[in-house]
């Protein structure tokens, strides 16, 4: 290459560079407006954001403030999730709480009007349960219970068909056996509540446990399908027949919606034997005729009664936490620890007869169901506020139990 050639080939290599270098790269005429706009957007997001964060921090905060009911150190309650955007009503203990104070009934709670546990004449507790409300997990905290307070643990036999209302002299004879007991003792059966005084004989400490109606329902009807529940009853019994597999087969749901004779709740209607388990209120009301029609005004006034003047407790599933701290203040005698014994066990307690083949049932049915269960319901209710006011009662300032104090229970 000639030395004119290399420096022509120099000189234009210098102009490319020179016209990389000075070249304007121009822009889509609207891009300025993108940036802007791009910049605005983003700005007013940040702007909405930061608001609701801050209006989030604020809710936050308004329910960290101790309110006037966890100021009282009333927040034993557990709320179920049915419950849980209910705080207001007045079957959660704080819609109880604060139904109670609106109305000047705070003022008036005293615990010795809610413990019929000083009117027990021995140390002896009649736990006459009705089914399915979680009774296994009681009975075991209280076998457990037994071996903790020095006291002895004693359960009815299982029985091939369950008699829960029984004729007079049957009466007289149970009540006899459980007063023959060595105290202290508890003793466990499932049967409607019997009066001791009536056979001269005296009284026990009464306990029993109330579940939701509706979901009870549900529960036994599940419980006896399940397949270990025949595989246990065919061990004890081996002469019982297995039942039609069609039987076996039916949901609850296709139960009701067809209107099957076994989901017909019908006011009025008696069904005899245990397996009517629609009727949690027959064991309170009592052995009489007159408590075993389904859903009626009489047996649901009777049960309340029996309630109010004899048991000392009546727990509610729904409300465990709250039931356990109940039974610890109003029957120490025998409960004694029973939250410690509980927290400690919980994880197995909890599983304690569950039914792994029980399906979820649709509220639609269950309120076809409720419609009919408007006696049971409120039953179940009453209950629950009762034990409300025992817990609340309990806890107030200054209205603590004073254990043994005018009777088993305290005063």
């Amino acid at each position: 290459m000639s030395v004119n050639t290399d420096r022509s080939y120099k000189m234009k290599l210098r102009d490319v560079e020179n016209a990389f270098k000075y070249r304007r790269i121009p822009y889509p005429k609207r891009s300025v407006e993108l940036i802007a706009l791009l910049a605005i957007s983003c700005t007013f997001f940040l702007f909405m954001h930061t608001n609701k964060l801050n209006s989030r921090l604020k809710e936050m905060e308004v329910k960290l403030q101790p309110s006037e009911f966890s100021a009282l150190g009333l927040t034993g309650n557990h709320i179920s999730g049915h419950d849980a955007g209910k705080h207001d009503d007045i079957n959660t203990l704080h819609g109880t709480y604060q139904y109670l104070k609106s109305t000047g009934q705070m003022s008036s709670l005293n615990v010795r009007d809610l413990n019929n546990t000083r009117k027990a004449q021995m140390e002896l507790v009649f736990f006459n349960r009705v089914p399915k409300v979680g009774s296994q997990t009681f009975m075991e905290l209280l076998r457990r219970l037994s071996e903790r307070n020095n006291f002895q643990f004693h359960r009815d036999a299982v029985q091939k068909v369950e008699t829960i209302r029984l004729a007079e002299d049957q009466q007289q004879e149970m009540a006899e056996v459980i007063s023959e007991l060595p105290e202290p003792s508890v003793f466990i059966k499932h049967v409607c509540f019997t009066n001791f005084t009536k056979f001269n004989l005296p009284t026990p400490i009464y306990l029993n446990v109330v579940r939701d109606p509706v979901e009870r329902v549900i529960s036994w009807f599940y419980y006896v399908r399940a397949p270990w529940y025949f595989v246990e009853r065919k061990a004890a019994f081996p002469d019982l027949p297995l039942p039609h597999p069609a039987w076996l087969k039916k949901d609850f749901e296709t139960c009701v919606l067809s209107g099957d004779q076994e989901c017909t709740y019908t006011q009025g209607v008696t069904v005899e034997g245990i397996g009517d388990h629609r009727r949690q209120s027959l064991f309170f009301c009592g052995h009489d005729y007159e408590c075993t029609p389904f859903n009626t005004v009489g047996a649901l006034e009777r049960a309340k009664f029996a309630v109010e003047q004899q048991y000392a407790v009546v727990g509610v599933l729904e409300d465990f936490n709250t039931t356990l701290s109940v039974l610890e203040k109003y029957v120490p005698r025998f409960f004694e620890g029973v939250r410690d014994i509980y927290a400690n066990s919980a994880e197995y307690l909890t599983k304690i007869n569950k039914n792994n083949f029980k399906p979820p049932v649709s509220e639609h049915v269950k309120n076809i169901v409720r419609r009919n269960f408007t006696n049971e319901i409120e039953f179940y209710q009453f209950c629950r506020q009762r034990l409300h006011k025992q817990y609340l009662a309990a806890h107030l300032p200054q209205k603590i139990i004073t254990a043994h104090q005018g009777g088993f229970g305290g005063n």
